[in-house]
């Protein structure tokens, strides 16, 4: 009752706000007071609706249905607060609490530039829908009205439903939040963007946005980089990004974001492309709606992993229409002011830093509209875009981008100078080619993967020569220079970790070691955790130091059977091993041993591999005549070994079987058949069995774990990269702020 009383409270005092905010932009400043107070009000009601849903999820109140369907009581506290934003009604109700707390920084940004009248509304206007929503699908509906007919009072749940397995994982608690920050803080720049059309001041608005786009950048940066960094260490494909239409809605706007920054320097050092920025203003957030709807509406169910379930109608309606409002008062005051959007007239040289930005921000903008397409499809048709869509496209343009990072820093504002270029860009070239170069030789001759190379190498080169100019300095002057290196870190990351990657099935008999990528790889056993999860042991060691490594499968009611990796990470290299499967059989219980070649079987703690042929006295017998063959059986017991090499003598009658004595077994290996596949063929086996094993326990069951191993050389570029950019992000923005209080 509480927490739908608070959402009603809220939506009451933002549309109170809005109004009286509308009024005074109007000329009735008296009403400037009124619209704080709503802002006030609003704000109180989102947070006490967080509190109410927050208070009962910990105290495990079943009662709520938002609660019983997303948490459980075996939850650790950090998986139990995250499922606050685990489903629809939870996540919209988090997303209008970050909104709520930016809100109140924004009030106190816009009034000491005198545009509270102008942005506040229209910012408000965005997060009252997110409460519009909640009042129609809400987080406090109770599991009586929920279930009618079902469950009636006093009746209560015992336990709830519980977290998606998928879920249950450290990055829940953090990811989701820091990607609602970002959506959050895309509507400021829209918001921005907008007054400055409603106010007809068409330059000035661009140092006020300025810092909200490097936020919002920064914020939703975060968030993807997080998701790609969850997906590499938790979901088991291999992989960061997998091009998933849930993923891509939430790539997209940032790509629109960082279009968006760069017109921007380029209008405020020049005066043009006046249009282009609230074009791209405007589209930022439209597309984070979009995002919304596709994420939330149900369209994408049967084409993205990360697709809520079907909403609504109502929901799904209330979607369109906002999105359909959205860019019906966007782009329609745009179109409305498009007459009175003049730019500068000169044309723009290509030896000109502007030229290059503006190339730049086109080529980020092909980037979105490929993503948005392949993302769209599955709306409008039955088929999904395959991932190498994505890649193959994204070939080009990740060579472009890379090349224009080097050459906007070679050349210069407003100036026309190929000498200066010509001077600063050669030893750059010659770096690049060098390590185009290099991956030839080591990998592929493959023209669009070289010219990738070179490409990111010449950016990289240029970044770190201005990065150590910059540095003897203010640090702050060099966060666009280490975004931008770290940009070129992270595709040559990308670059040699695809190049070189090396992936093997692997069967892995237990206690059995076997080669693999230099490493000694051996399935040492397994255990049951928490959650019925088994996790299995596989020790990696090289030249006797190493670690053990710990993959997990475990079965979902929805999923069926999920799989973690777990990686061992180097400077150099990650080495990444992934469960398949696990294949048991239990011991012959005639006591016969079918063993084929390259293959083992543990016996009591002791590890029998059928090795080789041993051929050297193929033409020697007991008998004068035919071929005798050795079956070599190695033999480990802890740290003792010991070959073990019976024989076969084959040739004009029945063969001829002759055992060996083995003495870690402490029993005679007793040979009863042999099928020779052509010798060398892996499907020879041998059969026998061990004499005496009525003095011997029990054979031990056979088992096998299939994994999936690859290493991954220099993967940490990947994640160092988006380190450096994220870096970035924070020195631009605490550069704009030092300006602004100067």
């Amino acid at each position: 009752m509480l927490g739908t009383f608070a959402l009603y409270l809220a939506l009451f005092g933002g549309l109170l706000s809005i109004l009286s905010y509308l009024r005074a932009a109007n000329g009735d400043t008296k009403r400037v007071a009124q619209g704080r107070i709503g802002l006030l009000v609003t704000t109180a009601g989102i947070l006490t609706a967080s509190a109410v849903l927050m208070t009962d999820i910990l105290t495990h109140d079943f009662t709520n249905a938002y609660v019983w369907s997303y948490s459980s009581r075996d939850l650790s506290p950090f998986l139990l607060v995250s499922t606050f934003w685990a489903g629809q009604e939870g996540s919209f109700l988090f997303w209008a609490l970050v909104s709520s707390v930016l809100s109140l920084f924004l009030f106190r940004y816009t009034k000491k530039r005198k545009l509270e009248a102008h942005v506040m509304p229209l910012f408000l206007l965005m997060q009252s829908f997110l409460v519009l929503l909640m009042t129609t699908k809400s987080p406090f509906e109770s599991i009586y009205a929920h279930f009618p007919g079902q469950i009636s009072p006093p009746e209560v749940p015992n336990d709830g439903k519980g977290l998606n397995p998928l879920l249950q994982n450290f990055w829940m608690v953090i990811h989701p939040p820091v990607l609602f920050i970002g959506f959050a803080a895309t509507a400021v720049p829209f918001a921005f963007g907008l007054a400055a059309l409603w106010r007809r001041e068409y330059q000035t608005w661009l140092s006020s946005a300025l810092p909200w786009v490097l936020f919002s950048g920064l914020s939703l940066g975060a968030g993807l980089m997080l998701g790609a960094y969850w997906a590499y260490g938790v979901l088991g494909w291999g992989g960061y990004w997998g091009w998933d239409p849930v993923e891509n809605s939430s790539l997209i706007p940032w790509i629109v974001l960082m279009a968006l920054l760069h017109t921007m320097l380029v209008q405020q050092r020049t005066g043009k492309l006046v249009r282009t920025n609230f074009v791209f203003a405007i589209l930022s957030y439209l597309l984070v709606i979009y995002s919304t709807f596709l994420t939330r509406s149900g369209v994408l169910g049967d084409s993205s992993v990360h697709s809520f379930t079907d909403p609504g109608t109502l929901v799904y309606g209330l979607l369109l229409v906002y999105l359909g409002g959205s860019a019906l008062l966007g782009f329609g005051l745009f179109f409305l002011r498009r007459a009175e959007l003049k730019a500068g007239v000169s044309p723009m040289h290509w030896l000109t830093r502007e030229f290059a930005l503006s190339a730049g921000a086109l080529v980020l903008a092909v980037s979105a509209a490929v993503v948005f397409f392949g993302t769209s499809l599955p709306i409008v048709s039955t088929t999904t875009v395959d991932p190498s869509f994505y890649n193959t496209m994204h070939i080009p343009i990740a060579i472009a981008m890379s090349l224009l990072i080097g050459y906007s820093l070679l050349v210069r504002w407003d100036q026309e100078d190929g000498m200066f270029l010509k001077e600063k860009s050669w030893k750059h070239l010659a770096s690049a080619l060098s390590a185009a170069l290099g991956v030839g030789v080591l990998s592929t001759w493959d023209a669009s993967y070289l010219l990738f190379v070179f490409a990111a190498f010449f950016a990289l080169s240029v970044n770190l020569e201005l990065m150590y100019m910059t540095v003897r300095g203010d640090y702050r002057l060099m966060g666009g220079k280490l975004a931008h290196a770290g940009l070129a870190v992270f595709f040559v990351g990308a670059i040699v970790s695809g190049l070189f990657n090396e992936e093997r099935t692997m069967m892995l008999e237990q206690g059995v070691p076997q080669q693999a990528f230099g490493y000694t790889v051996t399935y040492t056993g397994r255990d049951v955790t928490e959650g019925h999860k088994t996790r299995f042991t596989v020790s990696v060691t090289k030249e006797g130091s190493g670690r053990e490594l710990h993959p997990v499968m475990f079965d979902t009611e929805n999923q069926g059977v999920m799989r973690n990796p777990d990686i061992e990470s180097f400077l150099t290299h990650d080495i990444y091993i992934t469960p398949s499967g696990l294949e048991q059989a239990e011991a012959d219980a005639s006591g016969t041993i079918v063993l084929h070649k390259e293959e083992s079987v543990t016996v009591n703690g002791a590890v029998i591999a059928f090795s080789a042929f041993d051929m050297t006295s193929h033409d020697a017998s007991s008998s004068g005549s035919g071929m005798k063959v050795g079956i070599v059986l190695d033999i480990t017991k802890g740290k003792e070994k010991e070959r073990v090499v019976p024989t076969v003598v084959m040739g004009g009658g029945r063969p001829e079987y002759n055992g060996a004595d083995s003495k870690l077994l402490g029993t005679r290996i007793e040979l009863k058949g042999l099928n020779i596949g052509g010798m060398g063929d892996g499907r020879s086996a041998v059969q026998f069995t061990l004499a005496d094993r009525g003095n011997m326990p029990a054979l031990a069951a056979k088992e096998t774990l299939v994994i999936e191993a690859s290493i991954k050389p220099f993967i940490s570029l990947v994640w160092v990269g988006t380190l450096l950019v994220l870096t970035g992000f924070v020195l631009s923005i605490q550069r704009r702020k030092r300006a602004d209080t100067v």
